[in-house]
């Protein structure tokens, strides 16, 4: 197999998984970092300098990412997404060099990877300027909270709601 064919046989199951809406069960453990948090200058490229932190949701290495295992079927087209854990550690090393709206934009990405990624374009959708009333974004919040624990990022949705109310650019029901 070539690998403009395996790259197309990836693409083609990744986007067989997005159109059933089905993602990996994000079973690896926390990276152990041995009490401290990431900075740039010692921790960065994590895939570098911590290549033993960086884990696919079933718990893989970057090791054992390589062409073999995806030609012998060992690697999945899931297994190459990020995981809550590697944002995180991202989160870390953008605080490390002053960057907390980074952070915290890496931070609601982890949330986020729980969300069915049909969802997120919709709910993507719905944030555009005068395409949802207030309280279809308040609904949207709540759902964020209470059915996917994506707490940090249903509070940015509640944050522009109110901004979106104070700059009259929400849909009139």
């Amino acid at each position: 197999m070539s690998q403009q064919e395996l790259i197309s046989a990836i693409v083609r199951e990744v986007m067989a998984e997005l159109g059933n809406g089905q993602k990996a069960t994000p079973v690896a453990p926390p990276p152990t970092t041995n009490g401290h948090k990431l900075n740039y200058r010692n921790d960065y490229p994590l895939a570098e300098k911590h290549p033993d932190l960086v884990k696919t949701a079933t718990g893989k290495g970057l090791e054992q990412i390589t062409l073999d295992a995806v030609l012998n079927g060992e690697v999945t087209a899931e297994e190459i997404r990020i995981t809550p854990q590697t944002l995180e550690l991202q989160a870390q090393i953008a605080e490390s060099i002053d960057r907390p709206q980074l952070a915290a934009s890496f931070r609601r990405a982890a949330e986020m990877i729980a969300i069915p990624d049909a969802r997120i374009l919709e709910i993507y959708n719905a944030l555009r300027p005068n395409r949802s009333s207030k309280a279809e974004l308040l609904a949207i919040a709540d759902e964020l909270a209470n059915k996917y624990g994506a707490q940090k990022t249903a509070a940015f949705v509640r944050e522009a709601a109110e901004v979106y109310e104070a700059r009259n650019v929400l849909r009139e029901d």
